[in-house]
């Protein structure tokens, strides 16, 4: 048993590079430098405050008049950050963050050559640049790896510009998958390689010498590396610097629904076999409308790729080619429909207006409470109170009770519910009717789609047992 311990140590040790120096060497030539100039307005030189008839009037009006004109000058403003060419003919990928709002782009290469780099395109939702050098001959250009290959513990190497101190290697493993940031098509490598500023926009190499990731973020308290660096995954950068290489901007796919995810608690009121999917909570003008998609129904399988989720989702149709027809299953009413959107572009319709509510008569002025919460039907007062729209239809939320699973989900007053079971409700009747459908299926939770500002998201709370008669 020791001889085959023994044995197992030795073959790790193994795996493990004795140094990074000949990848360093190979394809250093092709990481860059880069150096941004802008041009800033002053802010204002110095105002001092001198009580009217002081002796210093006099002397401080003279001063300011004789500076005045350099007070208010243009000043340049530079920032330093890396980069990769990615071709011979002089394309070179960086973050956005590096280059934007710059005046002036200057690449600096391994051996000290400087071009001058003009935008091709920007990508601020993957915080992606992609820049062009012109040059007398043919560069040294590094080429992308597939990052879905990278597993966690893989070695890593990031070379860049750290903290404007020039041409600069750290190596470290693969600390983690798939982390998302704050932005909707994140999907960033995490690794212990040392990241500090400056590293942005540089490359992350995998053993074989392909990038893997681009260095973006780091996590740190203080503005320095501890250990926590984020590099987005080559597989989106790869997609985006094509579109930005023929197009000069990105064109992602738009499907025209608002989701979210599918909790245990919204699957056991739905009678799903498993929390996952994308929840449709809203159904605006575009693709998913006119291909009959509706509110309630739960995405699970997009272009032949199972849905998990709803970030899964987003990332799918957004890497799907605009105007392409695909094949989506959805869950209606417990059973699988399938449909066929033909996907708009994203980009144009970002400042679409979701679908107004639906309209209908309100009932008259009555409060009830019900699951933690205290309702009324829509009123000509809380339509106005609220700002709910002319056609405003369903149950309004007065007050709630701050012990109660309504609270702690998230309910508060001034919410409108119009749908509980996935049925439109407009009179306190018609929910506690669904209530009652739910508690005899033998659910222990109903599911309400309410609606805050306009914007709509589902939630399960559980059907209360009814009262003991006295």
């Amino acid at each position: 048993m020791l001889a085959v311990a023994m044995l197992a140590q030795t073959a790790t040790a193994q795996d493990r590079p004795n140094s990074f120096a000949d990848l360093a060497d190979k394809f250093s030539p092709a990481v860059v430098n880069i150096t941004t100039s802008t041009t800033v307005a002053n802010a204002g030189g110095m105002n001092p405050i001198v009580p009217e008839g002081s002796p210093f009037e006099d002397f401080f009006r003279e001063f300011r008049d004789r500076n005045g004109d350099q007070e208010n000058r243009p000043r340049r403003s530079s920032a330093l950050g890396s980069g990769f060419v990615i071709s011979e003919d002089g394309y070179v990928v960086t973050n956005n963050h590096v280059i934007e709002s710059a005046d002036e782009i200057t690449v600096e290469f391994f051996n000290g050559t400087e071009l001058d780099a003009k935008v091709i395109g920007t990508d601020p939702k993957t915080d992606i640049a992609l820049l062009k050098v012109e040059a007398e001959g043919p560069l040294p250009f590094v080429t992308f790896g597939d990052s879905d290959k990278s597993r966690v513990g893989d070695w890593v190497v990031a070379m860049g510009n750290p903290l404007g101190q020039g041409f600069s290697v750290s190596a470290g493993i693969v600390s983690a998958r798939n982390r998302a940031l704050s932005g909707t098509y994140d999907d960033y490598i995490q690794t212990d390689a040392a990241i500090n500023r400056g590293n942005s926009g540089g490359p992350l190499f995998n053993l074989d010498g392909e990038v893997v990731g681009v260095n973006t973020a780091i996590l740190s308290p203080n503005g320095g590396s501890i250990g926590i660096g984020f590099s987005m995954a080559s597989n989106v950068v790869k997609r985006v610097v094509e579109q930005l290489q023929e197009f000069g901007e990105t064109r992602r796919g738009w499907l025209g629904v608002r989701i979210q995810d599918v909790t245990d608690d919204m699957a056991e009121a739905m009678d799903l076999q498993e929390a996952r999917g994308a929840l449709i909570t809203d159904v605006p003008e575009g693709p998913a409308m006119d291909a009959g998609m509706k509110s309630g129904d739960v995405i699970v399988e997009f272009d032949g790729t199972q849905v998990d989720d709803t970030r899964e989702l987003v990332r799918q149709v957004g890497n799907t080619t605009v105007g392409k027809t695909v094949r989506v299953v959805v869950l209606r009413d417990g059973k699988e429909e399938v449909l066929k959107v033909t996907l708009g572009r994203r980009e144009q319709a970002e400042g679409a207006i979701p679908a107004a509510q639906p309209g209908g008569e309100t009932e008259a002025p009555d409060e009830r409470e019900l699951m933690g919460l205290t309702l009324s039907p829509v009123t000509p007062e809380l339509t106005e109170q609220l700002e709910l729209g002319e056609n405003a239809e369903g149950l309004v939320v007065v007050d709630v009770d701050e012990m109660s699973d309504a609270y702690e989900k998230g309910l508060r007053a001034g919410d409108l519910i119009t749908e509980a079971g996935q049925q439109k409700v407009a009179s306190l009747e018609e929910l506690e009717a669904r209530i009652t459908d739910a508690r005899d299926a033998g659910r222990k939770s109903i599911l309400l789609l309410v609606r805050r500002a306009g914007d709509p998201r589902f939630v399960a709370l559980p059907v209360e047992e009814p009262a003991d008669a006295n």
